[in-house]
């Protein structure tokens, strides 16, 4: 997959096959327009191209908006695209004054002019130009005068639920990563680098790698114990991971990412982490005692080893 970062460099593409989005998470429903701008692609005998935003518009339009949490990082975003099977990411800054464009001015400017695209894949709800003005009635109709042809994709259903970034969002945020995941196709991922902590796990047997330096848009999950897969720089491991302001210990703070990984002996600090979450065990919750908190700890770990399918040593 090749990445544009300059739509006027965008240049010698064969017969462009669109789509465009900010296509967060990149989730089951993106993957099934991916797949048919793909397919379309090649009976055009052309090339697919994804047009997206960065920063996310939300950024710039509501600087102070401190609610906006994302499934995908760009970097995770990029790796998932890729994988995905695309010929080209264009990857374009996202301002004030790219939102106030009318959607006219947007397909025969843009989608034409700039990128020169022979058909356009998209979703149903698909909105586009100033204040959204433009929909799938408008595309196409601007479609028929500049000769593109536009491909509807309808809304993508996993056990009857439609498919959205914000479904996924909901789901994390409750907890429930076992129905995020299903609606994603693939475990969610948090990524940070481990940091020092007060190394209070090591003294009731469970010591954590504190993950710190997360990227600040990205949405970490619901507080609690997760069974977790972990990614490290000599290999991928598993564990289980807390969520939380460790009420018990510090009578809530600050929150917390911690993990411990099973059958790991050495420092991580400064370290790169990634973890990806495969089920929730239990929410959190304030214990009597250290010794409570410990034999809660024991069960978490038989819990989550169950869940990764791993067997006592």
């Amino acid at each position: 997959m090749q990445v544009h970062t300059d739509i006027n460099d965008f240049k010698g593409v064969k017969r462009p096959v669109l789509t465009t989005g900010t296509f967060d998470g990149v989730h089951r429903g993106h993957k099934a327009i991916i797949e048919r701008l793909i397919a379309r692609a090649k009976k055009e005998e052309g090339e697919s191209v994804l047009f997206t935003f960065h920063p996310h518009p939300r950024m710039v339009l509501f600087p102070g908006d401190s609610d906006l949490k994302l499934l995908s990082t760009q970097e995770e975003k990029r790796a998932l695209l890729a994988a995905a099977g695309l010929d080209h990411l264009l990857v374009v800054p996202f301002s004030r004054q790219f939102s106030r464009m009318h959607a006219l001015d947007y397909v025969r400017d843009v989608l034409v002019g700039a990128i020169g695209a022979r058909a356009v894949v998209i979703g149903y709800d698909h909105r586009f130009g100033r204040n959204r003005e433009g929909d799938l009635v408008l595309l196409r109709q601007l479609g028929e005068a500049y000769d593109i042809d536009v491909e509807e994709i309808p809304a993508q259903e996993v056990d009857h639920v439609k498919v959205s970034s914000t479904k996924i969002r909901q789901a994390l945020l409750a907890g429930e990563v076992g129905a995020a995941n299903d609606l994603l196709g693939y475990p969610y991922p948090l990524a940070g680098v481990v940091v020092k902590g007060d190394q209070l796990g090591r003294t009731i047997g469970y010591p954590t790698a504190n993950i710190g330096a997360t990227d600040p848009y990205k949405l970490v999950p619901g507080d609690g114990v997760y069974a977790v897969e972990v990614h490290l720089k000599d290999g991928d491991r598993k564990g289980m991971l807390y969520i939380g302001e460790r009420p018990t210990v510090s009578g809530g703070l600050q929150r917390n990412v911690e993990v411990n990984i099973f059958g790991l002996d050495r420092d991580l600090y400064g370290e790169a982490i990634i973890v990806r979450f495969i089920h929730r065990i239990r929410g959190d919750q304030r214990f009597e005692s250290m010794e409570a908190l410990k034999d809660q700890l024991h069960i978490d770990k038989r819990m989550a080893m169950a869940h990764l399918n791993l067997t006592e040593a």
